[in-house]
């Protein structure tokens, strides 16, 4: 029998369990996937920690890749033996192997490795619409990114630039900002030590961004308000520090009729074509490389607990991988 990791009652990174599970025959429509990694990710803290309810029992992961060894009826885009790639619901890429809908997984191509796919579909993704779709990169804007040298953030820097945009991202400590310029941020903020809102209008000559993306929530929510110029766009992308407080919605119009958004990948991706669009225009940027993918760090699958007690001390950085 293959192995999983399981949570019976939300919590800490604790409540994660290595157990044996079963997992039996495709379905129409579905595939069995023989797991080469699973990449970590910040969302898979809120469905340990019941952030997000979902019904337990329950195997976590949104990100992985592998190959086939199975195929159910209907399927015809894919067969036993190719090498595949999700980061969609539903969840369970913490799993030696696992059933999936074959419309959420994507086929390889021969220039992107399982490990690349595994640690940068979700993250790679959620870059793409975040600088394609939510709001759309052009050369010349000044943007700013919060967590620049986590997941997303290292892949957002490469690709921001790419798109000839002046990126400036917010870190929490010197080896960080290091790790941050290096994959191409302009400006580097250490949070702890600087206060971003003043080093941004210095950066813009006190005009103000078009965009903030930020995956942090909570700590930077309200100074991020105050780094836009008028009619600039909040994205509110994540929440690794709680999520974001009610607030009036007043407040937006004094601070220069301001937007914001809070976007989804699975939003994104709902629909077949947007998902393998995401994919390939991802797929491109890497083989091209203009974005490179690194795996930072490497955990055993049954180590899942001290990967994510790693994760949310903030001691990982760029994309993690969990390997069977």
């Amino acid at each position: 029998m293959a192995h999983a990791i399981r949570i019976h009652e939300n919590g800490g990174p604790e409540v994660m369990k290595w157990e044996q599970v079963e997992v039996g025959d495709p379905g129409p429509g579905q595939i069995r996937i023989k797991a080469t990694a699973a990449g970590l990710n910040y969302i898979d803290t809120y469905h340990r920690s019941g952030l997000y309810k979902l019904p337990l029992p329950l195997t976590i992961g949104m990100e992985g890749a592998g190959s086939v060894t199975a195929v159910g009826s209907g399927v015809t885009d894919i067969k036993v033996g190719d090498r595949v790639a999700y980061a969609s619901a539903p969840l369970g890429s913490y799993a030696e192997e696992r059933l999936m809908q074959a419309d959420r997984c994507v086929v390889l191509p021969d220039g992107i490795s399982d490990q690349q796919a595994a640690g940068m579909m979700l993250k790679g993704m959620t870059t793409e619409y975040l600088v394609r779709r939510t709001y759309q990169i052009k050369p010349g804007d000044t943007v700013l990114f919060h967590a620049a040298a986590g997941g997303v953030g290292l892949i957002f820097g490469q690709w921001a630039k790419a798109l000839g945009a002046t990126v400036i991202g917010t870190v929490g400590d010197a080896q960080k900002a290091e790790l941050a310029r290096a994959h191409g941020y302009d400006h580097v903020i250490n949070y702890r030590t600087d206060n971003f809102v003043e080093r941004v209008k210095e950066i813009t000559g006190g005009a103000g961004l078009p965009v903030v993306y930020d995956g942090v929530g909570k700590d930077t929510w309200p100074a991020s308000l105050d780094c836009l110029r008028p009619f600039g766009l909040m994205v509110s992308f994540g929440n690794a520090s709680g999520p974001v407080p009610p607030f009036d919605v007043g407040m937006l119009a004094g601070k220069g009729s301001l937007y914001v958004t809070r976007p989804t990948l699975v939003t994104y991706t709902a629909k077949r074509a947007d998902l393998v669009g995401s994919a390939n225009a991802l797929f491109d940027v890497v083989m091209s490389g203009k974005v490179k993918i690194e795996i930072k760090q490497t955990y055993a699958m049954k180590d899942a607990v001290k990967a994510h007690q790693d994760l949310e001390a903030r001691k990982t950085t760029g994309s993690t991988l969990l390997v069977p």
